[in-house]
Parts: structure tokens; C-alpha cells; sequence
């Protein structure tokens, strides 16, 4: 089985734009590819946003906007097939969704995607919640929490952890339409 495992970084809290994305491919139980990069928003950033991921409107200028990291390495990703996963992942499916929508993109109108923190609440019933610290500490991952690339790497982790212990990720399938921008 193939996971496309994904984390989005936003510039305000509009949600609507990135301004990083990591990918993890998870293949047969392991990490086959990692991918990550500064995305230029076309928009404004909030203060709040900037200290959360450091990511400031200077950095994501000199980055390729999302329909040049779709065609160049983001769609061919996801292209290859795979279940789309992600923490929280109704936000960044949502994410992923705007910009489809803002940069005129027709990629698909449903995308199938399961949510580590409902694999997490599984598997790690004990823990005070489900956040991806929580359950990185927990699994004694590294992680530079709001960094899309560590936080997708950790997100793999856990989903290849959920995966050893015998957890049926299809019972956690969801189905995200992508045009109404919202889970069906």
C-alpha cells in the first residue's frame, strides 16, 4: 500500500493559501520519498502565523507559488496514486483544496484520505490528547513542531507505528470533496 503523507503550513488564518508543504511517500510500510518547500502565498501573512512557523512573507517571496510546485513536483506526487494522509487532516486537505480552487487546478473531485489523529486515538488510547507533539514525545520522534517537513515526517511515523500494530487504516478512509471543500 501507498501513503502520501502531507502537512501544510498557512500564512494567516484564512486557511486558504500554503506557505510550506512536506510529503512523505510511505511504501510497503517504510519512507520511500521525502519532499518539502517553501511555498510564496500570494498574500498576506499574519503576525501570529510568522512566529508559529518562522516563515516570513521575505522567505515565501523567493519560493515558487503553488501551481508551479504543482506541476513541477506536488501533482506528480500525489499523481502516482496512493491514500492521501495527513494530522488534522480535514485542515490540510482543506488547505490543499483552496488552492486547487484559487489557482484554477482540476486535479480530481474526490480524494480518499485517513487521519493519523484518529489512527492515533486507536492505537494510543492512554495518552491526554492527540496532537502531533503529544504523540511524537510519546513515540520519541523528532520534531520541529509547524516545520512541514518535520511535521510530516513525524506524521509518517506515526501512520508506519499505527500500520505495525496492526490498525485496518481502512476502517479510518475518508472521502474529501474537493470541490465543495469539505469531507463527504
Amino acid at each position: 500500500m501507498r501513503y502520501v503523507v502531507f502537512d501544510v503550513e498557512t500564512p494567516n488564518s484564512r486557511n486558504d493559501r500554503m506557505s510550506a508543504i512536506g510529503v512523505v511517500v510511505v511504501e510497503d510500510g517504510m519512507v520511500a520519498e521525502e519532499w518539502s518547500a517553501l511555498v510564496n502565498p500570494e498574500t498576506w501573512f499574519s503576525r501570529f502565523n510568522i512566529q508559529l512557523t518562522g516563515i516570513t512573507p521575505e522567505m515565501a517571496a523567493r519560493a515558487p507559488a503553488f501551481d508551479e510546485l504543482w506541476e513541477t513536483r506536488l501533482g506528480p506526487l500525489l499523481d502516482g496514486g496512493g491514500l492521501l494522509a495527513a494530522h488534522n487532516a480535514p485542515f490540510d486537505m482543506g488547505v490543499l483544496a483552496k488552492c486547487l480552487r484559487a489557482y484554477c487546478v482540476d486535479w480530481r473531485d474526490q480524494a480518499q484520505y485517513v487521519c493519523t489523529v484518529q489512527l492515533s486515538r486507536r492505537c494510543y488510547p492512554h495518552l491526554p490528547n492527540h496532537r502531533l507533539d503529544t504523540v511524537s514525545a510519546y513515540l520519541g520522534l523528532r520534531l520541529d513542531h509547524h516545520q512541514a517537513g518535520s511535521d510530516s515526517r513525524a506524521c509518517a511515523e506515526i501512520l508506519i507505528d499505527c500500520l505495525d500494530r496492526g490498525v485496518d487504516v481502512g476502517r479510518f478512509c475518508r472521502r474529501y470533496d474537493l470541490r465543495a471543500m469539505r469531507t463527504g
